[in-house]
């Protein structure tokens, strides 16, 4: 198998994303972890392109080394460790970052089970690549076949969603049944040192998520566990789309009500007037809508001349159809959701939920699916 294993990128024919392939417990057995499953990938690379020699670039996140006690088989284990020190194995804090930053230089072929969803805004190359990523799959005999990975098209709402997943199992704030442990979600925190302001959702911009150690929330940069600073002020963002382009997006606090309009006439409304050609802020009134922001909630009513119309996301992300919003009534204003004030004008939620609605978002997803071997134990143990 070593002879395959390319030192360099660019002496490549293909890209396989190590981690990836080497968790995949649909492949060659039941272990955690395994280099079998590399083999398996190799001998299918092979039948594929009638190359014995064909070779593969490998790319590794570290943390795959690191739990080499879930290797079955110690001596993979010390196999990856020779090929790590030999330079067989690119080993990297992210190894979705480096594969998609190599991919798209080169335009490489790329082994993986991933869709790579929460990369998507930084690397829009990949939405509807249907050739430059190959999935292995399980086939007779036990081996591998390659088939070709549509990646397809995900929505703003989908990807935000992924990200936001992604940032919480980095932090360690997942459970092993992939719900968010909402009472550290859900909590402002601050750093002991009184001069980090990386937790303080007082100074404005972006919070950073508390990283989880030995089960406590803890400082990135002192490493200190975190004071809870009492409960999270909610926010959510909202976009102003004109003709399918994003022209302005607003940030709105936990117990705000906004006026949006043409000209709403209050310092705290949101002014569309600089934002529109002339014809179409014409059928904009001049306090259209009001949006509210209440106990992690967020809801929207139609207070306009001319009538607004609503349409929601569904479960993967596409719109229903639009419905007259009632003038007057308050509606659910979730992410993803668009509400129309005038034909090629929309405003609408990004991904970015509230801690309460990651929780429940997150909740439903389980619900609907199997949880993974020993998910339900671990669960339990964790939340007693």
């Amino acid at each position: 198998m070593e002879r395959n294993l390319a030192t360099a990128a660019d002496r490549a024919d293909y890209l396989v994303e190590l981690s990836n392939i080497a968790c995949q417990v649909n492949l060659g057995g039941p272990a955690p972890r395994s280099l079998h499953r590399l083999h398996l990938v190799i001998q299918a690379l092979i039948r594929l392109t009638g190359d014995r020699n064909v070779s593969v670039y490998l790319v590794a996140d570290r943390s795959l080394l690191g739990g080499r006690r879930e290797f079955t088989d110690p001596a993979d284990a010390r196999m990856l460790r020779r090929w790590v020190t030999a330079g067989l194995v690119e080993e990297v804090p992210d190894a979705d970052e480096r594969v998609l930053e190599i991919a798209g230089m080169t335009g490489i072929q790329v082994v993986t089970g991933d869709h790579y969803d929460d990369f998507r805004l930084e690397h829009p190359w990949i939405q509807g690549n249907t050739w430059q990523f190959l999935k292995p799959e399980p086939a007779r005999g036990g081996t591998v076949r390659l088939v070709p990975l549509d990646m397809g098209h995900r929505t703003g709402a989908e990807i935000s969603k992924k990200m936001e997943l992604s940032a919480l199992k980095k932090q360690g704030l997942l459970t092993p049944a992939r719900k968010p442990l909402v009472e550290v979600v859900g909590r402002a925190w601050r750093c002991p040192e009184q001069r980090c302001t990386l937790y303080s959702v007082h100074r404005g911009g972006r919070v950073m998520l508390p990283r989880m150690r030995q089960g406590l929330p803890t400082c990135e940069l002192h490493g200190a566990p975190l004071l809870d600073d009492g409960t999270r002020p909610g926010a959510a963002q909202l976009k102003v789309v004109v003709d399918g382009q994003c022209v302005a997006r607003y940030t709105l606090d936990e117990g705000s009500q906004t006026a949006v309009g043409r000209a709403p006439g209050t310092a705290d409304g949101i002014a569309l007037l600089a934002l529109l050609p002339s014809a179409l802020a014409a059928r904009v009134s001049r306090r259209h809508l009001v949006v509210s922001v209440r106990g992690g909630s967020v809801v929207v009513r139609d207070t306009s001349t001319y009538g607004s119309r609503m349409r929601a996301a569904g479960r993967h992300g596409q719109c229903g159809p639009w419905e007259q919003l009632p003038p007057g009534a308050n509606r659910p204003f979730r992410p993803g959701d668009e509400v129309e004030l005038a034909p090629g004008l929309v405003l609408t939620r990004s991904g970015r939920r509230f801690p309460a609605e990651l929780a429940g978002s997150w909740q439903s997803e389980v619900a609907r699916r199997p949880l993974p071997p020993g998910a339900a134990e671990a669960t339990r143990i964790m939340e007693a």
